[in-house]
């Protein structure tokens, strides 16, 4: 019950004011627990981070996947994959998702995390495949860094608005992936 509390106070921290927002006196005060409580659940940052992806990260991959499964054909799951996962940069699971970049992520956490990450990718390789990629993981990867990039102009605030940024992104996948 009390670690649940923590994640979600981690969600709304990390939502209001990113990484830096995220400390255990923060943490404290927004469950009522005392600050030597929350070293109980979790020994630094870096476990929150990974616990809340660990818990965070599945359910944001199930949207993609859902998002996909209803689309028809290979182009629209392309597209299904990128639009859902832009979809999602507001939502506060996604912040979770942000602060794997965290320096502070022990190996051991990123190796979890960048598992994670690979199973979204291989959502995506067989509509890949449909299309005829002859590489299509490698193409799958390239495309998730178009999705990322993406992500990270959404994130930044840029001047364009996000809406614009996700057709781009999805104009700029689909053209890509035909070849």
């Amino acid at each position: 019950m009390q670690r649940a509390a923590l994640l979600e106070a981690a969600r709304t921290l990390l939502s209001e004011g990113g990484t830096e927002a995220l400390t255990f006196p923060a943490l404290a005060e927004r469950t009522g627990l005392a600050r030597s409580s929350v070293y109980e659940y979790f020994r630094s940052r870096a476990a929150v981070v990974e616990e809340l992806c660990a818990v965070d990260f599945p359910v944001w991959a199930a949207e993609v996947e859902a998002a996909m499964e209803r689309a028809d054909g290979p182009e629209a799951k392309i597209a299904a994959y990128v639009r859902r996962q832009l979809a999602l940069v507001g939502d506060r699971r996604h912040r979770a998702v942000v602060a794997i970049s965290a320096g502070e992520l022990d190996s051991g956490a990123r190796e979890k995390i960048r598992a994670a990450h690979g199973g979204l990718i291989a959502m995506v390789v067989e509509a890949l495949a449909a299309l005829g990629h002859e590489q299509p993981r490698l193409s799958a990867v390239l495309l998730q860094g178009v999705v990322d990039a993406a992500v990270r102009r959404i994130e930044l605030g840029a001047a364009e608005d996000p809406e614009r940024i996700t057709e781009a992104a999805v104009a700029m996948a689909l053209r890509g992936v035909r070849g």
